[in-house]
C-alpha cells in the first residue's frame, strides 16, 4: 500500500498539531500554577467582627489569671492540712498520735485502737481511718471533739458510738473513728 501525497500532508499536519497542543499545554500549566488569584473568603465587616472578638477575649485574660492565682492559693492553703507520709501505715500512725495526744489532754482514757483499710476520697485524695475506744465523762468527750476540730490536719470523726458505762460516775464508753485525708498515691488502686 502506497501513501499518497494527500496522506503524507495529513500526517505532517497531524504531527504539527500534536506538537502545538503539547507546547500550549506545557506553557499554560506553568503559568496557571505560579499565578493564582486569591479570592477573599470573608468581607471586611466579618474580619472586623473577628478582630473585635479576639480583642475582647484577650482583655479577659488578666482577670482569668487572677482567678487562677486565687484558686491555686486557696487550694495550697487547704492542702496544708493533708497528712504527709511515705506509706499508709505512717499516715495512720500520725492520725493515731494526734488522737492519743488530744485524748490525753482531754482526760479520755484510750484503751483500744484499730486501723481501717485506706480508701479513695474523691479523685485526688485518699482517706485513712483509725478507730479508738475508751471511757470518759461526756464533758471530756465534748472537749476531745472540739480539740479534734481545731487541729491543722484535715481530720474528722467518721463514726461515733456512745454507750453508758457507769451511771454513778457519769462515764460513757466511746468508740470513735477518726479519718484523715492523704494524697491519692498512698491509697492502693482497687483491682477490678
Amino acid at each position: 500500500m502506497k501513501m499518497t501525497q494527500r496522506d503524507r500532508r495529513a500526517l505532517v499536519l497531524l504531527g504539527i498539531a500534536v506538537v502545538l497542543v503539547l507546547v500550549f499545554r506545557a506553557a499554560t500549566a506553568d503559568t496557571a500554577s505560579s499565578t493564582k488569584v486569591v479570592v477573599p473568603v470573608q468581607s471586611v465587616d466579618a474580619a472586623e467582627l473577628r478582630l473585635r472578638r479576639a480583642r475582647q477575649s484577650l482583655a479577659r485574660v488578666p482577670g482569668k489569671e487572677e482567678v487562677l492565682k486565687h484558686a491555686a492559693a486557696e487550694l495550697a492553703a487547704r492542702e496544708k492540712g493533708l497528712i504527709v507520709a511515705d506509706t499508709v501505715n505512717q499516715a495512720q500512725a500520725q492520725v493515731l498520735e494526734v488522737v492519743r495526744k488530744l485524748a490525753k489532754n482531754a482526760g479520755v482514757d484510750v484503751r483500744g485502737t484499730e486501723f481501717s483499710q485506706p480508701r479513695s476520697f474523691g479523685d485526688a485524695y485518699g482517706e485513712v481511718a483509725v478507730s479508738v475506744s475508751g471511757e470518759c465523762q461526756i464533758e471530756q468527750l465534748v472537749n476531745l471533739l472540739a480539740d479534734l476540730a481545731n487541729q491543722p490536719q484535715l481530720l474528722a470523726t467518721s463514726d461515733l458510738r456512745i454507750a453508758a458505762a457507769n451511771p454513778k460516775q457519769k462515764t460513757v464508753t466511746v468508740r470513735m473513728t477518726v479519718s484523715g485525708i492523704v494524697p491519692k498515691r498512698l491509697v492502693p488502686e482497687k483491682k477490678v
